[in-house]
């Protein structure tokens, strides 16, 4: 039996400006942007080169509840992608080393959802 995680809701008070912010800073590519009715908006979005996307809209995830905290984009050069982020706008934190070959910097979205930029060299 698979499972395999496709799709993390994510929520947003302002569904433009967020996919904005992953789409010209992040670098997030559009999958979808539509409006199946009932004042219903889906708008998903995936890094490059993951499996995985995220979703933001109205309709399909509360936009007053806690912003999800933790989530790990996981890249083979941490300082290049760093630079990247910060060339287009992004507050991402200073490089943490944690040891054995890990390193972590941190950034979070306009509604407070954080995210983990982790290297792993091995």
């Amino acid at each position: 039996m698979d499972m395999r995680l496709e799709l993390v809701p994510l929520p947003s008070t302002d569904v433009d400006r967020s996919k904005a912010f992953y789409i010209d800073q992040v670098g997030f590519k559009l999958d979808h942007d539509i409006e199946p009715g009932n004042g219903m908006r889906v708008v998903q979005l995936t890094p490059p080169g993951s499996a995985c996307s995220i979703v933001v809209g109205v309709g399909i995830s509360d936009p007053t509840a806690a912003p999800v905290h933790g989530l790990h984009l996981v890249v083979d050069d941490l300082d290049t992608i760093r630079r990247t982020l910060l060339g287009t706008g992004v507050e991402v934190s200073e490089v943490s080393d944690m040891g054995g070959g890990v390193r972590y910097a941190y950034f979070s979205d306009p509604d407070g959802n954080s995210w983990a930029l982790q290297q792993i060299s091995r």
